[in-house]
């Protein structure tokens, strides 16, 4: 997905990128844009990156932290897992957002009407092993890394409140949830919810791209109409899971929705037949 992006958007490097949707950050820490707002309506992202970006909390912090939870949890088995997320539904800790995270099922990141983490148990209780916590040990120094040498700015704050910063100078990439599939990541989603994205959309000031599901096994996304008019599109496919068997495996077409003048120009023509299949890279999930 990040190298589709960057072969189909044209940006120079003095824009301002704008993320209403930051959700993991894969996209904003693999293109590594030099000056960013990155916002979430999820105050635990936000904790998570402004905290690394304060010096607050340290990748050999989250790494003990691990080491030691990891060692409950193989002792001690899902009780302990559920013990942690009472704790952090109190607490709001950052480094048992990370734990949760990364031994929750599929990785998700859902809450409840409450604003409580609500994601059971991924039923490994050896999931923290030495090389886990390594690689992820890696992953945040690389993203302490990539944001203090960054001019990012951190905010938690509704996709509405983001967009009144667009302007000339700025690129905009919104990764909302998807219309039509069930979703409950922190703040609800609904179709008022993505008429009224539309219409800014189309309204924003600068570049803009959206990544939005396309047309999967049972049905296509009649959403995506809005922005034929306006927009330039450009497609790819990838598998997701549903479960760890292999029966669970499924095609989901997606859409890059750009603006006409940020698309490069060998990469004009809507071509179908030109789907690239790639998997997602996410900094936080497992």
């Amino acid at each position: 997905m990040i190298d589709f992006i960057r072969d189909n958007i044209q940006i120079n490097n003095n824009i301002t990128w704008i993320e209403p949707f930051l959700g993991s950050g894969s996209v904003a820490f693999n293109l590594a844009p030099k000056k960013a707002l990155l916002s979430d309506s999820n105050p635990h992202i936000i904790n998570l990156y402004k905290s690394i970006q304060n010096n607050k909390l340290t990748p050999e912090e989250i790494a003990d932290h691990l080491k030691i939870e990891g060692n409950e949890l193989a002792q001690k088995g899902e009780s302990h897992y559920y013990q942690i997320r009472k704790r952090f539904n109190q607490d709001k800790n950052a480094k048992d957002f990370v734990f949760l995270n990364r031994c929750c099922f599929n990785g998700l990141i859902r809450f409840n009407k409450k604003g409580e983490f609500n994601v059971p148990f991924c039923k490994k209780n050896d999931r923290f092993r030495k090389a886990l916590i390594t690689k992820i040990y890696n992953q945040f120094v690389a993203v302490r890394e990539r944001i203090l040498l960054s001019e990012w700015d951190f905010v938690c704050q509704s996709w509405e409140e983001t967009l009144i910063n667009t302007n000339s100078n700025s690129f905009t990439y919104l990764d909302p949830p998807y219309v039509g599939r069930h979703t409950d990541y922190y703040s609800s989603w609904d179709e008022k919810d993505a008429h009224k994205m539309i219409s800014a959309i189309e309204k924003l000031k600068g570049g803009y791209a959206l990544s939005m599901w396309f047309e999967n096994r049972y049905r296509k996304n009649l959403y995506l109409q809005n922005f034929e008019k306006f927009a330039s599109f450009r497609y790819f496919s990838h598998f997701y899971h549903l479960g760890g068997s292999e029966q669970n495996r499924n095609k989901m077409i997606e859409a890059l929705v750009i603006h006409p003048d940020y698309v490069k120009q060998n990469l004009l023509k809507n071509d179908l037949n030109s789907l690239v299949d790639i998997e997602f890279n996410n900094h936080i999930s497992a």
